[in-house]
């Protein structure tokens, strides 16, 4: 948070290091909403993968945010086909690309084949249940490119995790 005091904004936000971020992911797309005089109940999130370096992203995007710090389970991550991929032999996490989170009207997203995956903060995938109706390990869900069916994924018990310990 010095950092940020000091220099500005990250142009990728280590999306793990924040305590509520479904409130850090709100006011990105409040920003889209304003600046575009949309309801905020119209825009939603395009995911975009990008490059597993984060810094190789010296400056934000002009709309959205970057993020890093996410972990795969149940499967590995094609870089070269920027894709979901069959876990390698004894890797039970793998390091998730930085992603662009690119708000968009709702009526303009339309996602490539993939699967939705869930985001939760452990890897344990329980918690309590919220008044938003979902679990408190909940976070999101991010809609990850992929060449095989969504229940191929499902199966596999595909999630992304923030931390990799339960605490």
């Amino acid at each position: 948070m010095q950092d940020w005091y000091d220099h500005g904004q990250p142009s990728v936000f280590w999306i793990s290091g924040f305590y509520f971020t479904p409130c850090f992911t709100t006011a990105a797309l409040q920003n889209y909403a304003r600046k575009h005089k949309l309801p905020i109940d119209t825009v939603g999130w395009n995911f975009v993968m990008l490059d597993m370096d984060p810094s190789l992203y010296t400056t934000p995007p002009d709309e959205g945010i970057y993020i890093n710090g996410l972990y795969l389970e149940g499967c590995g991550w094609d870089s070269g086909f920027k894709q979901l991929c069959e876990s390698r032999p004894k890797v039970l996490f793998e390091a998730a690309p930085v992603m662009w989170l690119q708000p968009k009207p709702m009526d303009e997203i339309s996602p490539p084949p993939g699967y939705s995956c869930p985001v939760y903060r452990t890897a344990e995938r329980r918690g309590v249940l919220a008044t938003t109706g979902h679990s408190t390990n909940f976070l999101m869900t991010i809609h990850m490119p992929s060449n095989k069916p969504e229940w191929h994924w499902i199966l596999s018990g595909v999630c992304l995790l923030c931390s990799l310990t339960s605490e």
